[in-house]
């Protein structure tokens, strides 16, 4: 099994439970409220707790999140590439979390959001390593352009997985295509694949229009929360893969865990349908509990 390098961002979320979002004017009280680790870190635990290595190659701060990243990072066992950045802390992010078990988020980006190219030219890559990136990174004006072009210079062998998030559509199109180009494994929800595709039509018929974009996919991992998952790959062929029966509490980080134990189930050899299928059992097991 190869190592997974998080080239993205992670951040400290804030989160609060509650029966529904607030009318403009309002006020609502939390049910609960705690602070944790969140955003690409959700990703990350998901690919070292299915016995994936991983490496963590984005930017963290200096501060209380900073700390509070990093020490979760060395408790799943995930290196950290980068020395803390001296002038800032990192990123967090308000999550409200409603009844329905849906996420809202609001953001307040840190030092994850300014990669340079010097700072991505220290990376190492090693020969099996497997890359993520992610579109909350890619959205961010002061770092997009040198992650770009460090996913352009990637070694031809390596893998790049990539999630657009729901940030796509700040993502500038003729950067998004450059990431497109590149890609070997893209996974999305439908509202987000739509978006790539220009186009709002039904399920897996998006996936032919998105793959064209993609000249170098192995596959489209086009995930419908409870409904599962449909496997496209680029042969043309488009399968199902059922999800699980759950009773949703937390809908937060489902996407992070089923992409990051996607990734460590391709690299320690299975098939990509059976790697749908245990990312599919991934992520239903994180809805049925409180935290990403």
């Amino acid at each position: 099994m190869g190592r997974l390098v998080h080239a993205g961002s992670a951040v400290v979320d804030h989160v609060y439970l509650i029966d529904r979002l607030p009318a403009p004017g309002t006020e609502k009280i939390a049910h609960r409220h705690w602070r944790t680790v969140g955003g690409g870190f959700n990703m990350m635990a998901a690919a070292r707790r299915a016995d994936m290595k991983v490496a963590f190659a984005g930017r963290h701060g200096t501060g209380p999140n900073g700390d509070m990243l990093r020490s979760a990072l060395l408790s799943e066992g995930i290196d950290i590439l980068a020395d803390p950045f001296p002038e800032t802390d990192t990123g967090d992010c308000v999550v409200l979390v409603t009844d329905d078990a849906e996420r809202t988020f609001v953001s307040s980006p840190g030092a994850e959001s300014g990669h340079t190219d010097d700072e991505l030219a220290t990376i190492t890559l090693e020969a099996d390593d497997w890359v993520f990136v992610s579109g909350y990174t890619l959205s961010y004006g002061n770092s997009r352009d040198a992650l770009a072009r460090w996913i352009e210079a990637l070694p031809a062998g390596v893998p790049l997985v990539f999630d657009p998030t729901p940030a796509v559509e700040a993502i500038p199109r003729t950067l998004l295509e450059r990431v497109l180009a590149r890609t070997t494994w893209l996974s999305c929800n439908l509202a987000e694949a739509a978006v790539i595709a220009g186009i709002n039509t039904p399920g897996e018929t998006l996936a032919r229009p998105v793959l064209a974009l993609c000249p170098q996919a192995a596959g489209l991992v086009l995930r419908s929360g409870p409904a599962g998952a449909w496997l496209c790959l680029k042969s043309g062929e488009n399968v199902p893969v059922p999800g699980f029966n759950v009773t949703a509490v937390d809908t937060n980080g489902a996407g992070d865990t089923h992409i990051g134990a996607f990734v460590a189930a391709l690299a320690r050899g299975q098939k990509p349908m059976d790697a749908v299928r245990y990312a599919n059992a991934a992520a239903a097991l994180s809805v049925t509990r409180a935290g990403g």
